[in-house]
């Protein structure tokens, strides 16, 4: 087939200079464009990441994409789920690709010393006022994101179709994609024939790109179990029902589910990441609080995990002759992230063809989570591409010494950023014209 976009895009020679990925003397005609408009990228990157807003809160956040979005000629729609925003660039005949990112920041305080640092205020959800921070780099995704959308709408002669930009809410509590779908993403708007998403890493150097083909992250369920006793003074323990020894016994039987009820080639992983019960020394208490992180990728894996934990805290129950049944809630939950393995493999083709052989890897699944899983789930073939962000010359260093650099939702977290931003743009529009571009 003639593909004269892929071709252009052939031409394309990046190399890890130390201002970043630069192109060479004959660019392509749409990639051409990114020493253009960096300026413009570089700084609504310092603007996003001093301005961080809480999920659920990105008010601010998305009103500036999508003026933005709107100068470039798209049809802009805000407010969907809450603060999402969709926005539509129809372009002739062809597929509907969607290019989602994520908008929020977490409720931590930044510690990396940047010139550019956060130094924002947000409120919880109970009301207190926090320090905000994006330190899982949602920032480079918005930057990223709108750096391709710009590339893109300034090149409509290159690539047919539409494209649907998607700005979701509320990534870091696993709600933003769901609550999209509920309010009619797929329904309102065209759905997709396809969806593609980066997402930052620590665990590469800037200017990589590395895709993981089928489970890529995890299912990730909050459980929360509350055990009951009957307490009383520490010096008479026959007078009462221990719930600490109750969930000391649970604690450790829960660990079976994983070392001894699922089979050994299947990753799960259940932490009891917190426990809290009593008050004093010498006073037992009447119940006691587990909260737990339930990670799996197969869902007849996560079912068993979780159906596991509520039995075994029941027994454990009956045989301390607890007054009650335990209290077992999953609070929270987002499913496994899968990429299709066909768009995989075509996205991860053309983005090695621009960036290079020793650019473009595979990655090993990891057990963190990613709402982006919804939109596979509701039936479009997607993809999540991870975008190396560590400064290259450090992350040798770190790996030679055994050093453990900072990772995402860290305070010191910040990627190294022209290399990333130029690297994320390059590897996004190259995969958005690889499904729209001309044949």
């Amino acid at each position: 087939m003639n593909r004269p976009s892929l071709f252009a895009l052939s031409l394309v020679l990046l190399t890890l200079s130390p201002a970043g990925p630069a192109l060479s003397a004959a660019p392509s005609p749409v990639l051409g464009g990114l020493d253009g408009v960096y300026p413009e990228l570089d700084a609504l990157y310092r603007d996003l990441h001093q301005n961080p807003e809480l999920s659920f809160q990105e008010e601010k956040t998305a009103a500036k994409l999508a003026e933005r979005l709107r100068k470039l000629g798209f049809e802009v729609t805000t407010g969907v789920g809450v603060h999402g925003v969709v926005a539509l660039l129809r372009n002739g005949k062809g597929p509907t690709v969607m290019l989602r990112t994520d908008l929020d920041g977490l409720p931590m305080e930044e510690k990396t010393g940047l010139p550019y640092a956060s130094k924002a205020l947000a409120r919880n959800d109970a009301g207190e006022k926090v320090p905000a921070m994006h330190a899982c780099g949602h920032d480079m995704h918005m930057t990223v994101w709108l750096g391709t959308a710009t590339l893109l709408a300034r090149n409509k002669d290159r690539w047919s179709g539409t494209l649907m930009m998607v700005g979701q809410p509320a990534e870091e509590v696993g709600a933003g994609a769901r609550k999209m779908l509920a309010d009619g993403l797929f329904t309102r708007f065209p759905k997709p024939d396809f969806a593609v998403a980066l997402h930052n890493t620590a665990s590469a150097p800037a200017g990589r790109i590395d895709a993981i083909s089928g489970y890529a992250m995890a299912n990730v369920d909050s459980v929360d179990i509350t055990l009951y006793g009957k307490g009383g003074h520490g010096a008479y323990p026959h007078t009462t029902v221990d719930p600490v020894v109750m969930a000391a016994r649970t604690i450790l039987a829960l660990q079976t589910l994983v070392s001894r009820e699922k089979h050994p080639l299947e990753p799960a992983v259940v932490t009891v990441g917190s426990i809290h019960g009593g008050t004093k020394h010498n006073i037992i208490p009447d119940e006691v609080r587990l909260q737990l992180t339930v990670r799996s990728y197969k869902p007849e894996v996560r079912k068993a995990l979780l159906a596991g934990i509520e039995r075994v805290a029941k027994a454990e129950a009956l045989a301390s002759d607890a007054p009650r049944p335990p209290d077992v809630a999953v609070t929270e939950g987002t499913p496994a992230t899968y990429n299709d393995p066909v768009l995989t493999r075509r996205l991860t083709d053309a983005v090695r063809r621009v960036l290079g052989e020793k650019n473009v890897g595979e990655a090993q699944p990891v057990m963190g989570g990613e709402d982006f899983s919804e939109y596979g789930r509701a039936g479009v073939p997607a993809v999540l591409l991870w975008l190396g962000s560590v400064e290259p010359q450090r992350f040798e260093q770190a790996r030679a010494n055994g050093e453990t650099l900072p990772s995402l939702h860290s305070s010191g977290f910040a990627p190294d950023r022209e290399r990333t931003l130029r690297t994320g743009v390059t590897a996004l529009t190259t995969s958005a014209l690889e499904l729209l571009g001309k044949r």
